[in-house]
């Protein structure tokens, strides 16, 4: 029954995007006067939104001088975000201490259909370096994208399906090398339009050996590796072709893709990840399609994702294969009473299998529908923002022994931004939100190689729920801007993993491959559980106009606290970090000098290791090149890690084998023609 109810919605949204396309036809067909291609400067602030949704966008010139081979090392030295950092072949984004499902990864605001929420060294399908912007949002704008996000949502964006008509066919490209990885990656994006029809074509290599560190890979194992970390290489390809119709009132188009990623797993068992993704993407957009809505949006993904985990000896340990289809609609309506928003429906069916001796996750078939509606108004110098979103969600595990799981989920949100002086906003959200929990957390068993530990799921796990509190001080002109949030998440119901002590000795289980208890056995046991958490902390940042529009200094810093009921502290805490960025532009110069500062984590949970504190140094130099109107250059030089530190992530199951690179330089040319 859910299942023809699924089925049913999708040809709705299917139906909804052929309407678009006709309305486009119908458009199309009179006299289109093409639209000049407009080209501006990308900002370079760090937030730029005055609203509710304490957003940070992430433009092409920060991307370039903070791009890594992955996600979550790309926006790790965000406020308030790091990095799992698995390698430099994995690395999802952690957020105020909130990881997995309470963070969800976009590309195009789609979900990126990958596993990387099963396990940390499963990397993100999605790739930046042909990306034109990244988004962090936080607030009532996640209801639109999913139930429990109580960290928030990264959204990657490109130009894969064109929205615009452009008047001469347009093209950009980048190449890098990294010395530290022995990087060499480059990308080549290019658009263009005949008639009503747009196109964009991609393509990406990237390509690395072992990364170069400045000491020994574990300082506890006097036989490690010294100046390496051994099978740390990555090998990855993306190629991309999009087209769409353009008409008066909107658009309606379609994209294929294809990622490949070919990736070691640093650690003694030395295995590797042999990725592949197809992603089909279909998009439409429509002014006026109703009396009484001012938009229609529709989105429609279906992603064809495996991927084999090679071990030592080059043989198939386990085979991971993920069919995900999503659909969404959104209506944005005409004002009433002063309000105006957007209603939709999103819709999820996912089929995962795994298989192999390491496929410690039985083969499941998931599906999700929800219904959403966030509204904004202004009124004097105040700004107010709700939003509801309900969703049904049911896991059905393919093992007779286990029962399928539904669970409802509500969440709501509300938020107000005071403007009580020119310049200056006070900005209050409150936030509840359910979240289901994962087949991971709810099916798991079996054994991990990744993380070493023995995982047993409980399928008798209930739906989490957050109340996140956010208090924001902005100043918003003048020389001097910036901003402080202060956060509180109370979640009841919290999942987690904790070590299982059967006999109470106060020592951790460990276990061989079978699960038999062993004194020295390989895997350590890690029961999924539930309890009341806490999270709370800061974030704060000036901006500093020392000369303005030439030299800018930006002051940061940003910390978190994650507690468990018995005040014990969650593993893996980002540590508290501080520093400053000092930018420079001139003429055809840019320039950008950054300290930051990681203190050591001492507040660490059971069986934990605490984890030194470094200094990290970056710079940049870039000298832009104008050849004609429509064509120009950037040729940029990088030093990274410049005091050479041994940088340990406390949030990386791997800190003890795998830290990251030592110094490095990185130079590259991107151009625009």
């Amino acid at each position: 029954m859910q299942t023809m109810l699924f089925k049913q919605a999708a040809i709705i949204l299917i139906v909804f995007s052929l309407y678009i396309s006709d309305i486009c036809a119908q458009s199309a067909s009179k006299n289109i006067q093409l639209p000049g291609v407009k080209i501006t400067a990308p900002t370079t602030s760090s937030a730029e939104s005055t609203g509710l949704k304490a957003d940070v966008i992430i433009h092409r010139d920060r991307l370039r001088q903070k791009r890594e081979a992955n996600l979550g090392d790309t926006l790790a030295h965000e406020l308030g975000v790091t990095s799992s950092s698995f390698g430099p072949g994995s690395g999802r984004p952690i957020i105020r201490g909130q990881d997995g499902e309470r963070v969800r990864v976009m590309e195009n605001s789609m979900g990126t259909g990958d596993v990387s929420v099963i396990s940390p060294d499963h990397a993100v399908a999605t790739e930046t370096l042909n990306a034109t912007r990244i988004e962090i949002l936080r607030g009532p704008s996640t209801l639109l994208y999913g139930s429990g996000i109580s960290g928030g949502v990264v959204n990657v964006l490109n130009d894969r399906i064109p929205d615009r008509l452009f008047k001469i066919p347009q093209a950009s490209f980048e190449g890098r090398f990294n010395s530290a990885l022995e990087e060499r990656s480059g990308v080549l994006t290019a658009s263009g339009s005949k008639g009503p029809i747009s196109w964009n074509i991609e393509g990406m290599k990237r390509k690395t050996n072992d990364i170069h560190i400045p000491g020994r890979a574990n300082p506890n194992d006097p036989e490690s590796e010294i100046g390496f970390v051994r099978n740390s290489a990555i090998d990855s390809s993306n190629l991309s072709a999009g087209s769409a119709y353009i008409g008066e009132r909107g658009f309606v188009g379609m994209s294929v893709s294809r990622l490949e990623n070919f990736y070691g797993i640093p650690g003694p068992e030395g295995a590797k990840i042999d990725m592949g993704q197809t992603r089909y993407a279909l998009a439409g957009d429509l002014d006026n399609p109703l009396k009484g809505f001012q938009q229609l949006r529709t989105r429609f993904t279906y992603n064809d994702y495996q991927h084999k985990e090679l071990e030592q000896s080059g043989e198939v340990g386990s085979r991971f294969k993920n069919d995900e289809l999503e659909g969404r609609a959104e209506l944005t309506h005409a004002p009433v009473a002063h309000w105006h928003g957007i209603m939709g429906v999103q819709l999820q069916h996912r089929n995962f299998t795994a298989k192999g001796e390491e496929a410690f996750v039985p083969t499941s078939l998931s599906q999700s529908a929800g219904i959403f509606m966030v509204e904004k108004r202004n009124w004097q110098q105040w700004q107010f923002e709700i939003g509801g979103r309900f969703e049904h969600t049911n896991h059905n595990p393919r093992v007779a022994m286990l029962e399928t799981r539904n669970f409802n989920l509500y969440s709501v949100s509300a938020g107000a931004a005071w403007k009580f002086i020119e310049g200056y906003q006070l900005d209050l959200i409150v936030t509840r939100g359910q979240r289901a929990p994962n087949t991971v957390a709810l099916f798991a068993d079996g054994v991990h190689i990744a993380t070493n530990t023995f995982e047993q799921g409980n399928s008798t796990l209930n739906k989490e729920t957050s109340n996140n509190f956010d208090v924001a001080l902005q100043k918003t002109t003048g020389r001097i801007t910036g901003r402080v949030n202060l956060f509180y998440n109370h979640i009841n119901d919290y999942i987690f993993q904790q070590s299982r002590d059967s006999d109470n000795d106060g020592i951790a289980d460990r276990v061989d491959d079978e699960g038999i208890v062993e004194i020295n056995g390989s895997f350590l046991v890690q029961d999924f559980s539930q309890t009341r958490a806490r999270f709370y902390g800061l974030e704060a940042e000036a901006n500093i106009a020392l000369l303005p529009d030439t030299v800018n200094l930006r002051l940061f810093t940003d910390t978190v606290y994650g507690k468990l009921k018995d005040n014990g502290n969650i593993p893996r805490i980002t540590p508290q970090r501080f520093g400053f960025d000092l930018n420079f532009t001139k003429n055809k110069w840019q320039a950008n000098f950054n300290l930051t500062r990681v203190v050591h984590q001492d507040r660490i949970a059971v069986l934990e290791t605490e984890t030194p504190g470094y200094t990290l140094m970056n710079t940049e130099i870039g000298y832009h090149m104008k050849l004609t109107q429509s064509v120009n250059y950037m040729l940029f030089l990088q030093g990274r890690n410049l005091l050479d530190s041994d940088i340990r992530m406390h949030t990386s199951f791997l800190k003890d084998a795998a830290p990251m690179a030592g110094r490095a330089i990185v130079a590259g040319i991107r151009g625009v023609f």
